[in-house]
């Protein structure tokens, strides 16, 4: 992991193409700014492993029963 230090106004460099700026500091929390071509994917931390689990269950076989089963489970659970 590379560890810097930047000021607010201060900026780094990703591969010529993505540019993060240090936008505020206060206290414990900053405020960043990231300026990245539209192909590359900006997501929080906390995030991602929800998206990853997302790509998983979408990706993941459901027979025709067990999706039947599922939507059976859910309007019981709706109507109590």
């Amino acid at each position: 992991m590379l560890i810097l230090s930047r000021k607010k106004g201060e900026s780094l460099i990703i591969d010529d193409k993505t540019e993060i700026t240090v936008l505020e500091v206060s206290g414990d929390k900053v405020r960043i700014g990231i300026n990245a071509p539209a192909d590359v994917s900006v997501l929080r931390a906390e995030l991602k492993a929800t998206a990853d689990e997302n790509k998983d269950s979408a990706a993941a076989p459901v027979s025709p029963r067990a999706l039947a089963d599922m939507l059976k489970n859910r309007q019981q659970d709706q109507q109590h």
